[in-house]
């Protein structure tokens, strides 16, 4: 029986200027097929190439010349309703999402899409916390870049909470279940938490941070995210003020998770490089160690052809991810004549929050604390939660903040042989979130706000390996004297209003 033949496209990472990067994975791939005597044929492997180190080029404008090249070099293969497999690395995998969310997710007209089955390696799907540290900077790191200018435009949609990728995310989050299927889509993520110290940049703590490859962290490789939107209660009087208005409530209008999708995380695997990089490291021998791992899973996801075969997939990898996580948890690096220096890799949660008010413009000056206990109190957190806060520098009123979440949840001891590395941590009771924008008085301006601390909240928000984005709206208070109008008097038109005050009253 003939075997069937299978179109695999390779698309790269950012910065990207040599198809070397791929390394073994594209000849292993089809050595594998032979070794394990598949019924498929790895025949047609096309290597991706595409421009990302100038600055006028942007993802979206990568994933418009992506379908002319489908067109262009894939069109006589794809013939009798054949499709193709796409594997990606890095940025690849946001590229490929916009070419097939922009052209096929709902698309009217747009027909069957021509890809079957995307694979993942490492992507950024929701973005990089390197990619704030600015062209120079990053330009320096082995870990990402490769000795050329990176492009600004691709740069700019990693940055943690873009409103390119919160808008390709939260389609996904709200329209994604419907998407896999057999005559839709297979969205895979494969990705490593490993940290390759000969990479590490000491001025930069982001390649060695903990629930990440080295680049890009667990949580925003994932696609299974979830969206909350928080609306702030009516403005009113304060009791006994007529001039101070108040609004102090949030409230959850709406929660969407998106769809359980396949997140294997790869034993050993960081983000780049020939010795332990996810993709690079990949020797092209069938059954080689270096790549076992790795392109086993592929063959995993390749064998995926109905969705009942794809929850199944992922619910097997929710249970592998967290014994491999529980195995990784400790990395000691043993120092001749010196002590032994012990990493704690706790699982970590990604929160990104957006705040706007409720005529959709954008509140860019506000302090946004974090609450627990009983009280909502800022100082009831446990101790080490906390790993880091990034503004988003094009969209200034999107902050992300990254978690840990097994201090979060309660983590236990952890031990190397009779040795205490880390004592048991009791977790939190509550999370909540209390929002003090500006303006705060004028003419036009904002109240604070708050939801109050609660269990429910904190399951709601931090989930392990996983982002969660936050839609804050708020109630934009306009004072009436903004516009007044007065009853002309006999023939004179003068009259100053240069030093009107805002008043009491405002605008319903």
């Amino acid at each position: 029986m003939a075997k069937r033949s299978m179109i695999v496209v390779f698309v790269h990472g950012w910065s990207v200027t040599n198809t070397n990067t791929y390394g073994g994975l594209p000849a292993r791939l089809r050595n594998e097929a032979v070794a394990r005597k598949l019924d498929v044929q790895v025949k047609h492997v096309f290597l991706g190439r595409y421009i990302s180190f100038h600055d006028e080029v942007r993802l979206p404008d990568v994933s418009r010349a992506f379908r002319t090249a489908v067109a262009d070099e894939l069109q006589a293969l794809l013939t009798g309703g054949k499709r193709f497999v796409c594997i990606t690395h890095s940025t690849g995998g946001p590229v490929i999402r916009d070419w097939w969310h922009r052209y096929y997710d709902g698309v009217k007209g747009s027909g069957a899409c021509p890809m079957s089955h995307l694979i993942m390696l490492a992507p950024a799907n929701y973005g990089s916390a390197l990619a704030q540290l600015g062209k120079g900077r990053i330009s320096r790191l082995k870990s990402w870049f490769g000795g050329v200018e990176p492009g600004q435009g691709v740069l700019d949609w990693l940055e943690l909470g873009s409103s390119e990728a919160w808008d390709l995310n939260s389609a996904w989050i709200d329209n994604g279940d419907n998407r896999i299927a057999a005559n839709g889509l297979f969205p895979f993520v494969l990705t490593g938490q490993t940290i390759d110290r000969k990479f590490y940049d000491n001025l930069n703590s982001y390649t060695g941070e903990s629930g990440s490859d080295g680049v890009v962290r667990v949580a925003a490789a994932n696609l299974h995210g979830r969206l909350i939107e928080l609306e702030q209660e009516e403005p009113r009087r304060k009791p006994g003020n007529k001039s101070t208005l108040e609004a102090p409530q949030l409230k959850v209008a709406r929660v969407a998770t998106g769809p359980e999708t396949v997140l294997r995380i790869i034993r050993g695997a960081s983000h780049s490089g020939s010795r332990k990089g996810i993709m690079r490291s990949v020797n092209i021998k069938a059954s080689h160690a270096k790549g076992r791992d790795v392109v086993g899973a592929i063959f995993e996801c390749l064998g995926v052809s109905n969705r009942a075969e794809y929850r199944q997939l992922a619910e097997t990898h929710v249970q592998e991810a967290a014994a491999i996580q529980a195995d990784e948890m400790l990395e000691t690096e043993d120092r001749l004549l010196l002590s032994d220096t012990h990493f704690v890799h706790d699982r970590c949660s990604m929160v990104i929050f957006r705040v706007r008010d409720d005529h959709n413009y954008p509140v860019t000056d506000f302090d946004l604390l974090l609450t627990g206990g009983k009280d909502n109190d800022p100082n009831k957190l446990p101790k080490g939660f906390f790993m880091d806060r990034q503004r988003n520098r094009v969209s200034s009123n999107t902050v992300t903040y990254f978690f840990n979440y097994d201090i979060m949840a309660g983590a236990p001891e952890v031990k190397k042989d009779d040795e205490v590395i880390r004592a048991a941590t009791q977790g939190a009771e509550a999370l909540g979130i209390k929002i003090l924008p500006r303006p705060s008085n004028g003419f036009v301006h904002y109240l604070k706000c708050e939801i109050q601390a609660s269990k429910d909240l904190l399951n709601e928000v931090l989930r392990p390996n996983c982002t969660t984005m936050i839609d804050i709206q708020l109630r934009r208070v306009v004072r009436k004297n903004v516009f007044r109008m007065t009853r002309m008097a006999g023939d004179s038109t003068t009259g100053s209003f240069k030093k009107t005050r805002p008043g009491d009253d405002f605008v319903s």
